[in-house]
């Protein structure tokens, strides 16, 4: 498992910052605040796997790509970043030796906070 920085996801939570699609909400939110399997797959249904693929900070290029098991590290939930969630993804990122997606995530909340 090759787990890497999904730019094009990077981007797009940057983009939703600094448009003000961001819940500022506490550090243990996310296990309440994240997308169920279920709401993982309506929104993979109507928007398709690209779409899925621009919430997820890791991104694995050895699994199949239309495979949740190729997506890791959500930043929200198909709407807005949530401020928990990239906190979480943050510290996992770290945890795992995914140093690259850690430093985003710890960027990404440095933008969260400005705002």
């Amino acid at each position: 498992m090759a787990i890497r920085l999904n730019e094009t996801a990077l981007r797009h939570a940057r983009s939703l910052v600094r448009d003000g699609d961001v819940v500022h909400d506490e550090r243990d939110a996310w296990s309440e605040d994240a997308p169920t399997a279920d709401e993982e797959n309506g929104f993979i249904e109507s928007e398709g796997w690209t779409e899925f693929r621009h919430w997820h900070l890791g991104i694995d290029d050895d699994a199949n790509e239309e495979t949740k098991e190729a997506y890791s590290f959500p930043y929200g939930d198909f709407r807005k970043v949530h401020r928990c969630a990239v906190i979480s993804l943050e510290s996992r990122a770290g945890q795992y030796d995914h140093d690259e997606i850690r430093d985003a995530a710890k960027k990404l909340l440095d933008l969260i906070d400005e705002g």
